[in-house]
C-alpha cells in the first residue's frame, strides 16, 4: 500500500504546482493535470501535439460534484450513471468552474465519474477535478499497457505514477454519451 500512498502524495504536489502527471485510470493510462488550471491544460495539449479544439475529459470522484461544473445537470443523468457498469464519459451542456480551455466553444464539457480507487483517492485529496486524456501523441492509438506509452510522453510529464505499471489487464477507452438539452442521450462511442 505504501507505493499507492506515495504516488498520491507526489501527484497532489505536482498538480498543485501546475504540473502534469502520467497515471492509471479506470480506462487507459492517462495524462492529467488540474482541470481548473489553463496553463497546465496547455502543457497537455502541447505534449500530445493536439489541437485545442479536441476536448479532453474531466475526471471527478463523486457524481454529486457534477453540479459544481455543469450549469444545468439533468437529474435523470444520476439514475443513468448508477445503472452503467462500463466507464462512461458524458458530454454536458454548460460547463463552468473549469479552465476555459477545457470547455469547448459550444459550452460543452466531457466528464467521467471514475470508478478507479487510485483516481478517486487522488481527486479527493487534490480537492479539484483532474484532466484525463489518453497517454499518446495525437493521431496514434491509446496505449493498452504502460510499456506501450511513447518515451516522448514519459519524458514530457512531471511525474509518472508507479502504481499499476505492471498491470497487464486489457484497457479500453471509455464509452462517450452526449446528454442533450432535451434530456435525451446520444451514444458517440459505445
Amino acid at each position: 500500500m505504501k507505493p499507492f500512498e506515495d504516488d498520491i502524495v507526489k501527484c497532489v504536489e505536482v498538480l498543485q504546482e501546475g504540473g502534469i502527471i502520467l497515471y492509471p485510470t479506470d480506462t487507459v493510462w492517462g495524462i492529467g493535470c488540474d482541470a481548473t488550471n489553463a496553463e497546465a491544460v496547455l502543457k497537455i495539449y502541447a505534449l500530445k501535439k493536439r489541437s485545442d479544439e479536441k476536448s479532453m475529459i474531466v475526471l471527478l470522484s463523486d457524481e454529486k460534484d457534477i453540479i459544481k461544473y455543469v450549469t444545468q445537470p439533468d437529474p435523470k443523468i444520476f439514475d443513468y450513471i448508477k445503472g452503467i457498469h462500463k466507464p462512461t464519459t458524458f458530454i454536458y451542456e454548460g460547463g463552468v468552474g473549469l479552465a476555459e480551455n477545457m470547455i469547448q466553444a459550444d459550452g460543452t464539457i466531457a466528464i467521467r465519474i471514475t470508478g478507479d480507487a487510485f483516481c478517486k483517492q487522488l481527486i479527493r485529496r487534490f480537492g479539484k477535478p483532474v484532466v484525463s486524456t489518453s497517454a499518446n501523441i495525437s493521431g496514434y492509438p491509446p496505449p493498452a499497457f504502460f510499456e506501450d506509452i511513447d518515451i516522448e510522453i514519459k519524458n514530457g510529464v512531471d511525474y509518472i505514477v508507479q502504481h499499476r505499471q505492471d498491470d497487464q489487464a486489457a484497457a479500453l477507452p471509455s464509452a462517450i454519451v452526449k446528454l442533450n438539452i432535451d434530456g435525451s442521450l446520444t451514444i458517440i462511442r459505445p
